[in-house]
């Protein structure tokens, strides 16, 4: 028998205390469960359970991240279905394709009304009909948000990106030629679906999943007064000119699930998870045909992290549903819990607060920005 390295030692703890901390918070709930459960039915020591994660809430939002990110995957829906025994709203007319998985009756949209009415019913397909079970697993997420101040300013601004992914995938559907803001559309329609889900948690069988898709398709009637014009934009100072090689790592985009062209023409934005809306502003200044990537970083990787993880993945599970390839917007997003992005991009001490960009061309930086409006100063960058 080969001998485990020490990394692979870690990994394999790390995934057995996953698949424990899941079965223990399903059958008795955040609240009531109790890290040395979690280790007895790990086979581990409680030592060994906080040498992988920092504390029970850590381990609650891994635990939702890592079911949510194979959630995300193509055939994640009729995975994790299968694995809880329940059928979600919606699934019961569902078919399954030759690939061997779902298909919710959801094609690609054409228009934004199209593309909201169908991310809602993706949405709502997601929601278990029992009251128990692995299905309900999610239950205590809000009320622990709720509970602390230091993860309501990231969840807000975890809910703002997700916000501008699906409200500029929108503006993209309406077209070029008469596109708006959609961004606060996608808003509206995000909150009404949060509020969706906590009904459903909270009040059994109140919820008619109908109504709801046929309310969301047709808040792309509403006009918002929707404009991007933020104040502040005229008196950001100038990126500084730069000469630096540009040798970024590997990376994945939380919102398709591929690998990041992070060598490509464009900006590259270090956000803290406090600073997280600062992207649209390189979207908006960025010229046609550049690329905008956000690299999320964080002064609490072991809790925070999991919950970046856990939101952006739970919109990309909808997303993927809906949208045709020429809708997807052009931002992307990277977890970089080790900062090893942020490093290459010369950000070398991150927290929350961190708002830097930088301007890559031809593989090499040749502009930076730091502090409020570094996005815009990046993206709007004369050389």
């Amino acid at each position: 028998m080969e001998r485990l390295t020490r990394a692979e030692l870690q990994a394999r703890n790390r995934a057995r205390v996953l698949t424990a901390a899941r079965d223990e918070f399903t059958e008795r709930g955040f609240r009531d469960a109790k890290v040395d459960a979690i280790a007895d039915r790990a086979g581990l020591t409680r030592g060994a359970v906080y040498s992988n994660f920092p504390g029970k809430r850590a381990l609650y939002f891994s635990v939702l991240a890592d079911l949510a990110e194979r959630e995300a995957e193509p055939d994640g829906l009729r995975r994790s279905s299968s694995a809880s025994g329940e059928t979600p709203v919606g699934e019961a007319d569902a078919e399954t394709n030759d690939a061997g998985t779902v298909d919710l009756g959801t094609p690609a949209a054409a228009t934004a009304r199209e593309a909201l009415g169908a991310f809602a019913r993706a949405w709502v397909s997601r929601l278990p009909l029992a009251t128990d079970g692995p299905a309900r697993l999610g239950m205590d997420l809000m009320p622990e948000v709720l509970a602390d101040q230091r993860i309501r300013q990231p969840f807000a601004q975890l809910m703002k990106l997700n916000a501008i992914v699906l409200g500029l995938a929108l503006e993209r559907l309406d077209g070029h030629a008469r596109a708006r803001r959609r961004v606060r559309v996608a808003e509206t329609a995000l909150t009404t679906l949060h509020g969706v889900s906590q009904m459903a948690d909270a009040a059994p069988g109140f919820v008619e999943p109908f109504d709801i898709v046929a309310a969301c398709a047709g808040l792309a009637d509403l006009d918002l007064g929707d404009r991007w014009d933020p104040p502040h934009l005229p008196f950001v100072p100038r990126a500084r000119p730069a000469r630096e090689p540009w040798s970024p790592p590997l990376a994945v985009d939380a919102v398709r699930g591929e690998p990041v062209p992070l060598a490509r023409d464009g900006v590259v934005a270090v956000l803290g998870l406090h600073r997280l809306e600062a992207v649209e502003e390189a979207v908006r200044a960025m010229p046609p045909g550049g690329e905008v990537t956000a690299v999320l970083v964080t002064g609490d990787a072991g809790e925070l992290g999991p919950l970046a993880r856990l939101t952006l993945a739970d919109l990309r599970a909808c997303l993927r549903q809906v949208l045709p390839a020429p809708a997807w917007p052009r931002l992307r997003v990277v977890h970089d819990d080790e900062g090893a992005v942020a490093a290459a991009a010369g950000v070398t001490a991150v927290s929350d607060g961190t708002e830097a960009a930088v301007l890559v061309r031809s593989g090499r930086v040749v502009a930076r920005a730091d502090g409020y409006g570094a996005c815009h100063a990046a993206a709007s960058a004369e050389l």
